[in-house]
């Protein structure tokens, strides 16, 4: 259950560091067994230089601190991080609303296919799987799923 000290709004450059730690830190609890292909000080330049420029990103801070972000590059989740210890918390939940508000015709985006915590909560939030690899299409080289959510039709706008 989400608190009334908990709040999102939209990135700034300033928030790069702790955004990317918040990446490190979610990566490394979720994904242990994922090759890891940059090092953190690339991960912090990648953050600062492309993910905040490429997109909008979005932040939840509890108590001043960050604790889930989403990047929304058009209709594509590009990066959706809750911190560890945060989770199930409504936090992912409360950022998959914002980008389903921005881009209220279609989402989509990618997980790893090992990873069932991200899977679970996709399916729960109405992305359906569409297309699956065999990890050429990431750097990770690791099988990957490309997930899409569309409205219901009984949730869709009629005029």
């Amino acid at each position: 259950m989400m608190s009334s000290n908990i709040e999102a709004c939209h990135a700034c450059e300033g928030d790069a560091g702790e955004i990317a730690a918040l990446y490190i830190a979610s990566r490394s609890d979720a994904l242990p067994y994922l090759h890891r292909v940059h090092t953190d000080v690339e991960v912090r330049g990648w953050i600062r230089d492309v993910v905040l420029k490429r997109g909008e990103t979005w932040v939840v801070r509890k108590s001043g601190i960050i604790v889930g972000f989403l990047t929304l590059v058009g209709d594509e989740v590009d990066q959706l991080y809750v911190l560890p210890g945060h989770y199930r918390y409504g936090i992912g939940r409360q950022l998959l609303e914002l980008a389903k508000k921005r881009s209220p015709e279609r989402l989509y985006l990618y997980t790893f296919q090992r990873n069932a915590r991200a899977r679970v909560f996709y399916e729960a939030q109405g992305f359906r799987i569409v297309d699956t690899s065999d990890g050429s299409r990431n750097e990770e080289n690791e099988p990957d799923i490309r997930y899409e959510w569309t409205p219901s039709p009984s949730r869709a706008f009629s005029p």
